[in-house]
């Protein structure tokens, strides 16, 4: 057994680089969640996010610079939830912005990772919609639904087991808010109808 010791010190040290790749993953994960949630919160206020998105992006290339060497931490649950953090905001950012989307490859995450963001960009877009609601724009609100709409078709072609990407709850959820989404519109559509109604009677008096 004179060449154990030597076995023994090589796992030693490839545990030992782990752990500290973990360890770097872990932190570079809590930054970019930070950003991301962040920038959501500007997004929302109207405020421009372009710096914070800026700055998540390089800390996603960090990340994966670390992770290229340990693949297996990819799949940690809090590397996976900050990938799809960052994917959720430069996402809704360009559709609030009317941009073209950008694939997984452009954003730096990968495809696992894009789809469960884009099924958070649902709850997003249903927040943006009754906003517009609110301000009674029904016709803002209405493309944003049907830009729910949109994005649940596309979550619906998966049917993958979950090993390969989780995304069964993600379509749960998006189809029960798009469902109250659209019970919503409907009622604040049949609303405006009956006030023009009433409005033109008046106007006849």
């Amino acid at each position: 057994m004179k060449n154990l010791e030597r076995i023994i010190d090589e796992i030693e040290s490839q545990f030992d680089d782990t752990d500290n790749a973990r360890e770097l993953c872990l932190k570079s994960s809590r930054t970019i969640t930070r950003l991301a949630s962040g920038a959501l919160r500007h997004l929302h206020r109207g405020e421009d996010i372009d710096s914070l998105v800026q700055e998540a992006r390089e800390e996603v290339s960090k990340l994966r610079s670390v992770l290229a060497d340990h693949q297996e931490l990819l799949h940690s649950g809090y590397v996976e939830e900050a990938l799809q953090e960052f994917t959720e905001v430069v996402i809704v950012d360009h559709i609030l912005k009317e941009k073209t989307l950008p694939a997984p490859k452009e954003i730096g995450v990968p495809n696992a990772a894009y789809l469960l963001g884009l099924g958070d960009v649902v709850g997003e877009l249903r927040r943006e919609a009754l906003e517009r609601l609110r301000k009674g724009d029904l016709a803002q609100a209405t493309r944003y639904l049907e830009g729910m709409e949109e994005i649940y078709d596309q979550l619906m072609r998966f049917d993958h087991p979950s090993a390969i990407v989780p995304i069964r709850r993600k379509q749960d959820v998006a189809r029960t808010l798009i469902e109250k989404t659209r019970g919503e519109i409907a009622v604040a559509t049949r609303g405006k109808v009956l006030e023009d109604k009433i409005g033109g009677l008046e106007g006849k008096l």
